[in-house]
């Protein structure tokens, strides 16, 4: 049953983590970008706490098994999904979709890292990994005027930067199990990198934008909080516990493709042939990637 459950988890954050993509950059069209996540993450996190004191689940924490869901709670939410939400103001919702899209080759490679001496890198990671780096030349063809723009360029750095986070951060919470439940998991999580969030927003945000909101950004929010964050990371979170990373991993397939669309539906972000190869490209070297893992794992 909670390998059936861990699937469904992952077909659904497979799916509706490709939209936030495109819901991020409506929200922070005129939002500022980390007071917007900051909100988002804690807004859930609290949902969280109020259905577990509703539900009167018994609470039993320790200091080490809050430092412990906090670390993920910062790498993933705050560096990692908080700074994209900024990366957006700048760069396309697709294109950042396709860099993050070579997160699991980061997840795989901090693994091999972690675990050397143990098996030894075969032809296949080989393969994976200069697919991957082709891909990310190809992803930046069209767009190489584009980095001369010191705003664009730090966009991409940073969305580069957030995806190596989030690796890090569910790495970590793999390899990190605590006894505490799931749910109070993921309550931590969420405040604290909402937190983290808030506290950033007064020096890095421009919050005269607060002046301009619309509803288009308050409906994202609301969506980014029901579905991105509570229903998307309670499914994460549940898939990370029961299935092997490498698996879990593979919802970067299918997101990048689902926000390339709808970029294009919604905002006319600009697709080309040279984009569809580099999608192609790069999804092929996480493949093989994670396929050379899995028989090193099995060695």
């Amino acid at each position: 049953m909670n390998k059936s459950r861990a699937y469904l988890s992952l077909v659904i954050i497979s799916i509706v983590w490709g939209t936030t993509y495109l819901a991020m950059r409506i929200g922070v069209t005129s939002f500022p970008p980390f007071l917007f996540s900051g909100i988002r993450h804690v807004t859930a996190g609290i949902l969280v706490w109020l259905f577990l004191i509703f539900t009167k689940k018994k609470i039993s924490l320790t200091s080490r098994d809050i430092a412990i869901q906090c670390i993920p709670g910062v790498l993933m939410l705050a560096l990692g999904n908080g700074t994209i939400g900024w990366a957006e103001k700048y760069i396309p919702s697709g294109l950042a979709a396709l860099i993050v899209s070579i997160m699991p080759v980061y997840m795989v490679l901090i693994n091999l890292t972690l675990d050397k001496g143990k098996s030894h890198i075969n032809w296949k990671i080989i393969l994976g990994l200069l697919l991957g780096c082709a891909g990310i030349v190809l992803i930046f063809k069209d767009n190489l005027s584009d980095l001369g723009e010191a705003k664009y360029l730090t966009g991409v750095l940073i969305t580069f930067a957030a995806s190596l986070s989030w690796a890090i951060g569910t790495i970590f919470m793999k390899r990190n199990k605590t006894n505490t439940d799931s749910m109070v998991n993921i309550a931590i999580q969420l405040c604290s990198g909402g937190l983290i969030l808030l506290l950033a927003s007064p020096f890095l945000d421009n919050l005269h934008e607060l002046k301009t909101i619309t509803s288009e950004s308050i409906w994202s929010l609301l969506y980014l909080i029901l579905f991105g964050s509570l229903l998307c990371y309670l499914c994460y979170s549940y898939a990370i516990k029961h299935l092997p990373v490498g698996l879990v991993s593979v919802y970067a397939y299918i997101n990048p493709f689902i926000a390339v669309i709808l970029g294009y539906v919604w905002f006319q972000e600009r697709i080309t042939w040279t984009t569809a190869i580099a999608f192609i490209t790069t999804l092929t070297g996480v493949f093989w990637i994670n396929k050379g893992y899995k028989v090193k794992m099995a060695s």
